[in-house]
């Protein structure tokens, strides 16, 4: 049984023969980036590179589901990056508006 199923998956057509697999798998990376910047301050959060890391999520995360062969891995991947884009982009433009709140209230 494992076996079949290890080699159904090392014969795929988005399998690890191919760069269909080994891109979104290191692409991984950014996403794993991100989630380390959970610890860094907000105000040194990037608006353009968060923005540039949703998009990115969102608009391949519809296009792995498209494409043929379905490419999970890709999907995955993507909606991870535009998670966690959409929660960086959230810290920054709560630390923004609250702190310009702060100094017109003084």
């Amino acid at each position: 049984m494992a076996a079949s199923k290890f080699q159904a998956l090392w014969n795929h057509p988005a399998g690890p023969k191919t760069i269909h697999f080994w891109a979104p798998t290191f692409k991984w990376g950014i996403s794993i980036a991100n989630i380390a910047d959970f610890a860094k301050p907000p105000e040194k959060l990037s608006y353009p590179q968060q923005i540039a890391v949703t998009a990115t999520g969102l608009i391949w995360s519809r296009y792995s589901t498209v494409i043929t062969p379905k490419n999970w891995n890709l999907f995955s991947v993507n909606v991870a990056m535009a998670g966690t884009g959409i929660y960086q982009l959230s810290r920054k433009l709560r630390h923004d508006y609250s702190s310009e709140a702060a100094v017109s209230k003084e």
